[in-house]
């Protein structure tokens, strides 16, 4: 592989980053590959509830594209959880990271948040604020982030939900992840799309 001339950056010439943006881009390109197998590693994560990480990805993915998500929403719901094995203490932001260039940016907020939505059904257990999403309300996204916990994130740990597979939604990661970075026709800032949308769901049902 070619190499740049410079051993620090600021001797860098103009050839030498002509050389490097080629390389970063086909190597940007291959992201939706890496999050995909990241994603199939989460199977050996984080362990004692009846499903995998895994398998809670796939089970919230599956519910968002039933209920008639766009591919926004779906991916979203499929990789929430992406940064459990390197981020576990900020695995929300860690994902919405990831996202942000590349969906709308009501999406890139519910997955920031949905750490401190999701203490809603477990924190009052363990000494933990329940309420932790309270500090949100008022925001354009609150309901949005309510609703995406409520039907497809808290409710994904069933082991006999009939569940998509990793490859009945590759397609998807790698249409999103092959969009222009930060496109303002993709990132729509302060729009709002409904999580479900029933006409859709009724042509996925058949």
């Amino acid at each position: 592989m070619d190499k740049v001339k410079f051993t620090a950056m600021k001797d860098g010439d103009a050839a030498d980053y002509a050389m490097l943006d080629v390389h970063e881009r086909d190597y940007a390109a291959g992201t939706a590959d890496r999050l995909l197998t990241a994603l199939v590693e989460l199977d050996e994560s984080l362990s004692g509830y009846q499903v995998t990480r895994l398998g809670h990805s796939l089970q919230a993915a599956t519910r968002a594209w039933r209920a008639g998500a766009d591919t926004d929403w779906v991916v979203a719901a499929l990789l929430h959880d992406i940064g459990d094995i390197y981020a576990p203490y900020n695995h929300d932001e860690y994902a919405a990271a990831i996202l942000k260039p590349f969906v709308r940016e009501q999406v890139t907020w519910v997955v920031e948040k949905h750490g401190d939505f999701q203490r809603l059904y477990y924190a009052h257990h363990v000494g933990g604020n329940q309420h932790a999403r309270d500090r949100f309300k008022g925001h354009a996204y609150y309901d949005d982030c309510a609703q995406f916990c409520e039907a497809w994130d808290q409710s994904s740990f069933d082991p006999a939900y009939p569940m998509m597979s990793v490859a009945d939604f590759a397609p998807l990661v790698r249409e999103v992840f092959a969009r222009k970075a930060y496109d303002p026709a993709v990132i729509r800032s302060g729009e709002r799309v409904p999580l479900t949308d029933p006409a859709l769901a009724a042509g996925r049902a058949g």
